[in-house]
C-alpha cells in the first residue's frame, strides 16, 4: 500500500492485503448535508490542563491525557467550519454520575463513578453554544437510549462526522450504529483519541474497513468544503 495509514506498525501488510482481496475498505464519500457529533470532549477525558497519560490520570483518572488535547487542536478547524456553513452540531455526553445508575460499565470501570463535577464540563475550545443538541448518554453507542436519530432526521442530515473519545468504545459504538442506520460515516483520524494508541489504532483500521471513511483532518475538511453550506 502506497499511502501511510494510522495503523500501518500495529496491522500488518499481510491482514491488510487480505481485507483488500475481499474488498473491504473502499470510501462512502460524503452525502449533502452532514452533522457533527462531538462525543464525551469532556476535562474528564482529557484534563484541564495539557499533561501526558500518566501526570492527567492524578487529577482524573478517566482521562486520556495530552493525545485528548491534540485531538481537541484539530477538532477546532473542523467546528469551526461547520459553523461556518450552519450546519448541526450535536453533542453526545456523559452527564454526572449518581449512586444508582452505575449499571455494567461501573463493574467494569469503578472510577467512573466518582468524576469531579468539574470533569463533566465540555472542554471550552469545543463547547456548544446555543442551537447545538445536547444528548446526555448513558452507554457506548450515542444512539442507545438517546433521541440522536429522531435529531439526525429533523436536521436532514445524511452524513455524520463523528469526532471525540474514546476510538474503542464511543467512537466505534456510534460509527457501528450510525452505519447500521444507513448514515454515511466519516471519521477525521486525529479528531479521535483512546488511552491505548495500540486499540485506536486497531480500531480507526477496523472502522476504516467496514464501517466508515477513516481520513486525515486536512483531507476532510477540504472534501467538506466542496459540499453546499446550509440554506
Amino acid at each position: 500500500m502506497s499511502q501511510t495509514q494510522p495503523w500501518d506498525d500495529v496491522v500488518s501488510q499481510e491482514e491488510q492485503r487480505a481485507y483488500a482481496a475481499a474488498g473491504f475498505g473502499r470510501p462512502s464519500g460524503l452525502g449533502k448535508r452532514p452533522g457533527l457529533l462531538i462525543i464525551d470532549v469532556q476535562y474528564r477525558t482529557i484534563g484541564t490542563r495539557r499533561e501526558p497519560f500518566w501526570k492527567a490520570i492524578e487529577e482524573f483518572p478517566t482521562s486520556c491525557g495530552d493525545v485528548g488535547w491534540r485531538a481537541v487542536d484539530h477538532i477546532v478547524p473542523l467546528l469551526a467550519l461547520f459553523r461556518e456553513r450552519g450546519w448541526p452540531v450535536m453533542y453526545p455526553h456523559v452527564a454526572p454520575k449518581v449512586s444508582h445508575e452505575g449499571g455494567r460499565l461501573a463493574e467494569k470501570v469503578p472510577a467512573i463513578m466518582n468524576v469531579p463535577a468539574k470533569g463533566y464540563e465540555f472542554v471550552q475550545e469545543v463547547a456548544p453554544v446555543d442551537g447545538d443538541v445536547l444528548l446526555p448518554k448513558k452507554h457506548p453507542s450515542a444512539f442507545f437510549g438517546t433521541a440522536l436519530s429522531s435529531h439526525l432526521i429533523d436536521k436532514q442530515v445524511d452524513t455524520v462526522i463523528v469526532v471525540g473519545c474514546t476510538t474503542s468504545g464511543c467512537i466505534r459504538g456510534t460509527v457501528v450504529d450510525a452505519f447500521s442506520l444507513n448514515f454515511k460515516v466519516a471519521v477525521p483520524q486525529e479528531c479521535v483519541y483512546d488511552r491505548g494508541i495500540t486499540s485506536h489504532k486497531v480500531n480507526l483500521f477496523d472502522l476504516a474497513q467496514k464501517y466508515a471513511d477513516v481520513l486525515p483532518t486536512a483531507a476532510l475538511i477540504e472534501k467538506l468544503r466542496a459540499v453546499p453550506a446550509a440554506a
